[in-house]
């Protein structure tokens, strides 16, 4: 009951943060201690709630004053005791913003890789949060649920009503579509992973941008793929180094993201992919074609047509997700390419599993009723953001030099020396965490880049450039060694 008791006050407070309130955690602690010191009685108890998982790592602790009066000691016991868990590594704290639990295994700079932490500002994660509307579609998808419950609940290809839904909107965009060239998967993750590991055998040339979406390396990798890059900046690609990448290499397969690219921002026209599906044809290569933020235009102007707009062998597979544009928790994404290959995907899907969540397929037919609501809303949000990360940019750290993407969630930041990697990780120690470059090189190089995301509002953002700024000045001082972090 106690640890459900936690588990409940972490969910009230909502957010990345959980928190436990002094009564609470008086309670869990148990009677006001009898051995001395009392203030190594309460660490000691706190410390052995953490470490067998009943107070969770990152969880806000009450205030000295509110457990000292919830536990009936004096603030200097309870100051001592926090202060011994700090000494001893189960608790970290930072003026004006409070403490927070840790554990001492893992180092209280470096949070779970798996997501937001405590008290830290994640800019690697280009997460927004979920779009207005999709509470009542999950709950006018629950209701649905009742017609899909008597069959077996197993859609190998997608679930039929959402397999049309994401036809109609490559109709909308100027390229024809049926649903039997719909392919739904568990995210667009998992729609890349599968076209790899169907096309590409080891050995196999794989042509990749520099930077690009580390998670794809690492699925051409797992292939045994030999990968050749071609560079791309916010300003775009040099075409005819990519024009003479597919002549020399004929890779076998190419990964490319022509809408907003991630990281640098930069938008392929419609004259670069007819070049792009052209010298592809004539190499034998399939193409790839990540567009996972493809609708999240944010300058107003007219966006080119999709790369499989100028296909007419079926070698583009194009890869798209609903993460991005609705909301990171529904997994939905799918793969676009022809009838014969859509079934290929299906049965290399089968060594991995069956078929997608079928609620989840609901909720995402009901927002893409109300898309272009969606698209507008998102539009918004993220225009708001990105200025109001490039404005304290300008003002914080005026010898960076960060792009200023039409559309997708991140900022290509140029800094004045190679220290990317050093900064990211002194970064985490000022409670921030930005991308360094070299995670999105295949050679770990980019170490003047980082990747920042602009999905928080505004003021959290300025907070954020602010903790940068120390950080960075820092590194300048006393570089460290960077480790890993996670980031889409």
């Amino acid at each position: 009951m106690a640890r459900q008791s936690v588990q409940r006050a972490a969910e009230r407070s909502g957010g990345g943060t959980r928190r436990i309130n002094g009564r609470l955690l008086a309670r869990l602690i148990g009677e006001a201690p009898v051995e001395r010191p009392y203030y190594l009685a309460i660490a000691k108890a706190v410390s052995g709630l953490v470490l067998d998982g009943r107070v969770p790592s990152n969880t806000r602790l009450p205030a000295e004053r509110d457990l000292a009066a919830a536990l009936g000691v004096s603030r200097n016991t309870v100051t001592a005791a926090y202060a011994w868990l700090r000494d001893n590594r189960f608790l970290e704290s930072r003026q004006g913003a409070g403490s927070w639990t840790v554990l001492p295994d893992s180092g209280t700079s470096e949070p779970s890789p798996f997501g937001p932490a405590a008290e830290h500002i994640d800019l690697g994660l280009a997460a927004p949060a979920a779009v207005d509307g999709l509470r009542a579609a999950a709950l006018r998808a629950a209701e649905q649920l009742a017609a899909h419950v008597g069959g077996l609940g197993y859609y190998p290809y997608g679930l039929p009503e959402l397999r049309h839904a994401i036809a109609r909107r490559y109709v909308e965009r100027g390229l024809p579509t049926t649903p039997e060239q719909i392919f739904v998967t568990n995210g667009a993750q998992q729609g890349v992973a599968l076209a790899v590991d169907l096309l590409v055998q080891p050995g196999d040339e794989v042509l990749v941008e520099s930077p690009t979406y580390p998670h794809a390396l690492d699925a051409a990798r797992h292939a045994g793929a030999r990968l050749r890059t071609v560079g791309v900046t916010p300003q775009g690609w040099d075409m005819e180094y990519l024009v003479d990448a597919f002549r020399q290499w004929r890779p076998r397969l190419a990964y490319l993201i022509p809408d907003f690219q991630n990281p640098t921002g930069a938008l392929m026209d419609d004259d670069e992919r007819r070049v792009l599906v052209r010298e592809a044809r004539r190499a034998g290569t399939h193409l790839v074609i990540d567009e996972s933020v493809a609708e999240l235009a944010i300058d107003s102007g007219d966006l080119p047509a999709p790369v499989a707009a100028h296909d007419t062998e079926g070698r583009v597979l194009t890869v798209g997700s609903v993460a991005k544009l609705l909301w990171g928790g529904l997994r939905v994404g799918w793969v676009r390419t022809t009838p014969p290959m859509v079934a290929r995907l299906m049965a290399a899907r089968q060594r991995f599993d069956l078929a997608g969540a079928v609620l989840d397929q609901l909720t995402a037919t009901h927002l893409f009723a109300d898309v272009m609501r969606i698209r507008a809303e998102r539009s918004r949000q993220l225009r708001r953001n990105r200025d109001a990360l490039l404005r304290a940019l300008r003002e914080r750290l005026p010898d960076w030099r960060p792009n200023v993407p039409g559309g997708g969630l991140v900022l290509w930041a140029a800094l004045p020396q190679p220290v990317a990697g050093a900064l990211s990780a002194a970064a985490v120690r000022h409670g921030v965490h930005p991308a360094a470059g070299p995670v999105f090189g295949a050679d770990g190089t980019l170490e003047r880049y980082l990747r920042l995301a602009y999905t928080q509002p505004p003021d959290v953002l300025a907070d954020a450039v602010e903790r940068l700024a120390a950080a960075y000045t820092q590194t300048l001082a006393h570089p460290v060694q960077p480790r890993g972090q996670l980031y889409v």
